[in-house]
């Protein structure tokens, strides 16, 4: 039974220590990783290891039986996570991302979607021309195609984020000319599950694409995400967007994967005399600094990103929000911390020479990960770009969080 093997308790959210609660799950997730990158999904055994330990439940309000963390908190989960299985970590951040819609529901409908154990809510990105709605008496009529659901197979609930348009086809626009969006809600079995999963990295994620055709969603399974007005929580958590919990959520994941990697090369580095050599990796004046360098530079990382949230969360505390500084500092954060973590799986996975290549070993398996999660949104350079002209002064091109 996954209770005995754990021994978690079943105790109110508030005095848990998840962190710690993450590290004994660690030795499950360890011996299913051969069979959640088969199966390309999160085995049921590990499913309900997640869902008896409130790993799904980590950022819904306390209202719902949640634990509503603190953001730094909720990251060092996610990293420990990831050190031990990098799509399980994945998964979660998805899936917790997905949750920070609870607060902007009527609480009814929250405790309906997100109060039974297995409450779990999935969906992919707004990409441009994926779907649309059009606005019906009593609620929206959906149609489309989504990918990159993450932790779709797990989840009962699916959602989807459409332009809004009026029955004679005439979108409807923000006040400063942009698409009206929505989110909408939805049961999974609502959706056709296209199985589509087939890629190099994170393939435990198991992030399919689904679609829906003429999908009827009544108004109240709808909502405007990050919007203030509809916000029904005054927890602090709240004042983060989702795009800010993917952000610090997916590089923190990137960090335990790197940190993963390296623990291993470090491991590795004891006992390995190279061909040729007569010394054992450990004691190669190169790999010494390699390794030192690639200490300092997860350290650096993470300080950042942790500091960041720190700080944020002091002046949401103070203040009741934080400024828009914070914004760039958490996307520069975000951003860094993905693309060190790769340059450290990198160089690890190049040291540990032909013993990287076998499956058997953990260093291939991290450096696909890593580089399937520098290809997600968060990880992407152009970030730089965005946060080096509001640094310069002009006004930024892209958007900060989405």
């Amino acid at each position: 039974m996954v209770s005995a093997s754990l021994d978690l308790r079943r105790a109110e959210a508030r005095g848990i220590d998840y962190v710690e609660r993450a590290r004994r799950l660690a030795p499950l997730l360890t011996a299913a990783a051969d069979e959640i990158e088969e199966r390309r999904e999160l085995p049921e055994r590990v499913v309900e290891a997640l869902v008896e330990g409130g790993f799904f439940r980590l950022l819904l309000p306390r209202s719902l039986g949640g634990a509503e963390l603190h953001p730094l908190t909720y990251v060092q989960v996610l990293e420990e996570i990831a050190m031990a299985e990098p799509s399980t970590a994945w998964c979660l951040g998805q899936n917790s991302g997905c949750s920070m819609s609870a607060p902007y529901l009527d609480p009814a409908v929250a405790r309906e979607i997100f109060g039974p154990p297995h409450g779990i809510l999935a969906w992919g990105p707004d990409l441009p021309g994926a779907g649309r709605g059009v606005a019906v008496e009593g609620g929206i009529r959906v149609t489309g195609r989504w990918g990159f659901a993450t932790g779709s197979r797990h989840a009962t609930w699916l959602g989807a984020h459409v332009p809004i348009f009026e029955p004679d086809g005439t979108p409807r626009l923000n006040p400063n000319g942009r698409p009206f969006v929505r989110t909408v809600l939805f049961p999974k079995s609502s959706a056709e599950i296209i199985d589509n999963w087939h890629v190099i990295g994170l393939r435990g994620t198991g992030s399919d694409s689904y679609a829906v055709s003429d999908l009827f969603v009544p108004q109240k399974y709808t909502l405007s995400r990050d919007n203030e007005a509809e916000r029904r929580e005054a927890g602090l958590l709240y004042r983060f967007t989702s795009g800010m919990v993917y952000a610090m959520g997916f590089s923190n994941v990137s960090l335990g994967i790197a940190r993963g990697a390296l623990e291993a090369f470090i491991g590795l580095a004891r006992d390995k005399i190279p061909r040729g050599a007569r010394k054992t990796l450990r004691e190669n004046n190169v790999i010494q600094s390699e390794v030192a360098q690639c200490e300092a530079k997860l350290r650096s990382a993470r300080a950042f990103i942790h500091t960041t949230l720190r700080e944020m969360w002091q002046e949401a505390e103070e203040k009741g929000d934080f400024g828009r500084d914070k914004h760039w500092q958490l996307r520069l954060a975000a951003t860094w911390a993905i693309q060190t973590a790769r340059d450290v799986v990198v160089i690890v996975y190049s040291a540990a020479g032909a013993t990287a290549i076998f499956n058997e070993n953990p260093f291939e398996r991290r450096l696909r990960d890593i580089h399937a999660g520098t290809q997600q949104g968060q990880g992407r350079p152009i970030h730089f770009e965005t946060v080096g002209q509001i640094l310069l002064g002009l006004p930024p091109e892209g958007r900060m969080f989405r």
